[in-house]
């Protein structure tokens, strides 16, 4: 049987692969697995559960939980009755929870823990919405126990509901974070995801039906979860990892093949490793940073000759293999989406036999546009890979890229104009810039709204010269801004295990953040590392001033969005004194 709706995926994979280990998470410190068979019966008693509860065809449930086995049993016993689930991030605040359960006209409410059913609670305090919880809590209806209303239920009238759901019919309503503004329901129907899970299927290179992967990644982000269905039809293990404090460790544990990330994440595991390199003494550190240079050089297609091949080999043995060890040993491919990653990241990682493929895409899209493969001869460095079967990409006279496919979405819910704005043609406008090279080759130049023009007319693209920037040892986060203003500017959060070493080697006492990034050799030294990187912009981009700040951005601290993107609109206004001190 070939699938055609997404819950086709569980009956493919028992007749194909007979997973005993479909899903897994951990409990009391124990990994506890769902065969592929247990994982088609939770689903069809809680698809049971839900006809006996009332929940119709085109009723909304939302899911709000972190990454387990019960994420996907909702999802798809949903899916089983034509019920549409509307995910959404556990870190958002109960405003914005009450403003989804409201505009998606929820019926129902699933979440994980203890958290974030207080916060649940406190957004359905004038609905009554009943919720039900993965943990179970004191005062709050327990899955285990919900599930049992479909015990007695009748699987031939399961069966023929199933037969009514058509692969053009909507699954999920996923509402973006956004960087601005109230969030968009995306309406997404079975045929955009599952074409979507067909088109990248090619470009996963771990052996079908023997694999793992790690997930941590939100399940409500849509790049996580048609990554999620994508195992699910290559037979291919789901660990879920407890925490992200936990995934190094998890990594180590369960060895996987592949997981997928955002360049954020691969820009602390390379920061992590680069402190552990400053840390070593004598002959070690030596050869730890002769093979972080040989890495840099790396280029994955050209030959570079008998004795860099030779060094890198060398390398490989004595450096790079506690990295590949670092990450369970067995890795074979990383998938990096979301936002860009930086080349040199690329480079590194791909020198030490680590194969990082970046991709494209947005919730829109469901979501991939593009995809690298892991092969030598196919990734482009800079460049977020090939187009994916039966999607087409055109960019429009001002760069913008336009996409169409099965893969766009049917529309944002409740928002015909809003879709109208996006969709013209069949040809949905992405709001990112970019270039197509070698036919099939993307290439993502910036977000069309982050751009910014000076004062005196000139156009400046923030992103690539953030991520040029961060390639100092000395710099963690960045934002380049200076819209309407006679020069660019730039907030910067130091790197400070970076700037930790560096005061160590000249013999500065590091006290604190705040008194260390107002000293005046500590200003002298990033004034230093601007300067270098400045040369490799136009007069007009290059930073004139900035000021560094002594605590990092975050998803909870609301600077970054849950997929670790700046909230540029939100930076502006949290520092507004700092950027009013910059043009004084």
């Amino acid at each position: 049987m070939n699938p055609t709706r997404l819950f086709d995926l569980i009956p493919y994979q028992i007749s194909n692969y007979e997973k005993d280990e479909a899903l897994a998470h951990k409990i009391n410190g124990k990994w506890e697995t769902y065969s592929s068979k247990q994982f088609k019966d939770i689903v069809d008693t809680l698809s049971l559960a839900f006809l006996a509860d009332g929940i119709k065809k085109e009723d909304k449930v939302a899911i709000i939980s972190d990454n387990r086995p019960e994420w996907n049993f909702v999802d798809m016993a949903l899916q089983q009755i034509g019920a549409l689930s509307v995910p959404m991030y556990p870190t958002i605040s109960s405003d914005d929870y009450k403003y989804i359960f409201t505009h998606a006209e929820v019926k129902k409410i699933f979440v994980g823990n203890q958290e974030i059913f207080e916060k649940a609670k406190v957004a359905t305090e004038d609905t009554l919405i009943p919720i039900i919880t993965f943990d179970s809590i004191n005062g709050a209806q327990y899955w285990k126990d919900y599930i049992k209303k479909g015990d007695l239920a009748n699987l031939a009238e399961l069966e023929l509901i199933k037969a009514t759901i058509q692969s053009e019919d909507v699954f999920t309503i996923i509402y973006t974070s956004g960087t601005t503004g109230r969030p968009k329901g995306v309406m997404l129907t079975h045929n955009n995801v599952f074409s979507n899970v067909e088109a990248v299927k090619d470009r996963l290179v771990v052996e079908l039906g023997k694999s793992k992967a790690l997930s941590f990644l939100p399940l409500c982000h849509i790049y996580e979860r048609t990554g999620s269905f994508c195992f699910i039809y290559m037979g291919i293990s789901i660990y879920y990892a407890e925490s992200m404090e936990t995934i190094g460790e998890n990594l180590k544990e369960i060895q996987p093949q592949l997981f997928n990330t955002v360049p954020r994440l691969l820009e602390k595991v390379y920061d992590k490793i680069v402190a552990k390199g400053y840390e070593l003494d004598g002959i070690k550190k030596s050869l730890f940073f002769w093979a972080l240079n040989l890495g840099l050089k790396y280029e994955p297609n050209k030959d570079q000759g008998f004795w860099y091949t030779f060094q890198l080999k060398l390398a490989n043995k004595i450096i790079f293999s506690k990295w590949r060890e670092a990450l369970g040993g067995n890795i074979k491919q990383i998938n990096s989406g979301a936002s860009a990653l930086q080349p040199r990241l690329a480079r590194v990682f791909w020198a030490a036999q680590i194969q990082v493929c970046e991709g494209y895409g947005l919730t829109e899209t469901s979501p991939v546009v593009s995809a690298s493969v892991g092969n030598h001869e196919e990734i482009r460095i800079g460049y977020v890979g090939k187009l994916v079967k039966d999607v087409e990409v055109k960019i429009a006279d001002d760069g913008e890229i336009l996409v169409k496919g099965p893969n766009v979405m049917k529309g944002y819910y409740k928002e015909p104009e809003m879709t109208a704005d996006v969709i013209k043609n069949g040809w949905f406008h992405t709001g990112d810039i970019g270039e197509l090279v070698e036919g099939n080759y993307l290439k993502i130049t910036d977000r069309k709204k982050e751009m910014f023009k000076t004062s005196g007319g000139k156009y400046i693209a923030p992103q690539p010269m953030e991520n040029k920037f961060k390639e100092s040892v000395l710099i963690e986060q960045i934002l380049v801004l200076g819209e309407n203003k006679n020069y660019p500017s730039a907030l910067i959060v130091p790197s400070f295990d970076g700037l930790k070493d560096y005061c160590k080697r000249k013999d500065i006492p590091f006290t604190d953040n705040i008194e260390m990034i107002r000293k005046h050799e500590i200003l002298d030294k990033y004034q230093e590392e601007i300067d270098h990187f400045n040369k490799y912009f136009g007069k007009w981009e290059q930073i004139k001033k900035f000021t560094l700040l002594s605590e990092p951005w975050s998803v909870e601290t609301d600077e970054l969005t849950p997929t670790m993107k700046l909230k540029r609109k939100v930076i502006h206004k949290k520092f507004e004194k700092e950027i009013a001190a910059l043009y004084q």
